[in-house]
């Protein structure tokens, strides 16, 4: 073991999450929090870790960028025949992780999950940078290429082409929705005492709350 690595450790002591200010609705909660993190420019505050696995439980995780929340879930945009596209499919179960290490906080989100509609993925669509439209329609994404080369050609190809047109969605391109069975927020604390509550979905469809140790 690399002893630089291993004595590599920072302590948390900005806030405390304690049962008596929380909010009694997790999106509530997490409304309250993403504010916060907005106000406190913590860079890339959108920017979660998506983990998912394929049917054989086989998982994986990368970066995504959260578009959009609400009482219906948590938001996010891909190509639907990328690695992840196919993994959710397959399996409709994801987990996000969101890191704010300025405010030393952290939320988990697990849940199910399900496509949008096609008139909200059309939307958003249409909202992006030109180039980032373009974009969708030039990668096929996590699949083999070539080289380098290849993706720029395909890129000046396609931008020479929609110069004057209306770039539509792809079919395979449209947005997820995670709808959330659990959602945990971590707070840092001293000496690894940290704060975690989890708020679990129950039958009726009320929100359990609970204290984990940390």
């Amino acid at each position: 073991m690399d002893s630089k690595i291993a004595d590599i450790r920072n302590d948390y002591s900005r806030h405390n999450l304690t049962e008596t200010e929380i909010e009694a609705d997790p999106i509530r909660q997490f409304d309250k929090w993403w504010h916060q993190a907005v106000e406190a420019q913590v860079p890339e505050v959108n920017a979660m870790t998506l983990a998912t696995a394929s049917a054989d439980g086989m998982p994986s995780a990368r970066i995504m960028l959260l578009k959009g929340f609400s009482e219906k879930g948590f938001l996010f945009f891909t190509n639907y025949n990328s690695f992840k596209g196919q993994q959710l499919t397959e399996n409709p179960r994801a987990c996000l992780v969101l890191f704010w290490k300025e405010l030393e906080r952290q939320v988990r989100i697990t849940g199910i999950v399900e496509k949008t509609s096609t008139e909200e993925s059309d939307h958003y669509f249409h909202s992006r940078p030109r180039a980032s439209q373009i974009g969708a329609v030039v990668s096929p994404q996590s699949q083999v290429i070539e080289n380098r080369q290849w993706l720029d050609n395909r890129n000046s190809e396609l931008t020479k082409k929609f110069e004057d047109a209306i770039v539509e969605r792809p079919g395979h391109w449209g947005g997820f929705l995670v709808k959330p069975v659990i959602i945990e927020f971590w707070q840092g604390g001293i000496s690894r005492l940290h704060d975690r509550i989890q708020y679990s979905l129950s039958e009726d469809g009320n929100w359990k709350i609970e204290r984990l140790a940390p």
